[in-house]
């Protein structure tokens, strides 16, 4: 099983815009609300497995996409790994 992760972010308009290059770089993702313990201006997160991450933090990174930080779950808590 694959470890999921979380990008949250601090605007609508960021996250609707990393789900397109996503979705275009044919990730596997899925629109996730954020949870209440990860602090965003953003009430919607996308979720990926673990297996993506170098592409999308280069995804996140080539495109200037503006994000909180990209978390992984662990005992059912995030955990903060990239800001």
């Amino acid at each position: 099983m694959q470890e999921e992760m979380l990008i949250a972010f601090d605007s609508t308009q960021q996250a609707l815009r990393a789900e397109m290059l996503l979705e275009y770089a044919e990730i596997e993702i899925d629109i996730f609300p954020t949870p209440k313990e990860i602090t965003a201006g953003c009430a919607i997160s996308i979720q990926f497995y673990q297996s993506a991450l170098v592409e999308v933090q280069r995804i996140v990174t080539e495109q200037n996409i503006e994000i909180r930080g990209i978390y992984g779950k662990h005992n059912e808590n995030y955990i903060l790994i990239e800001r």
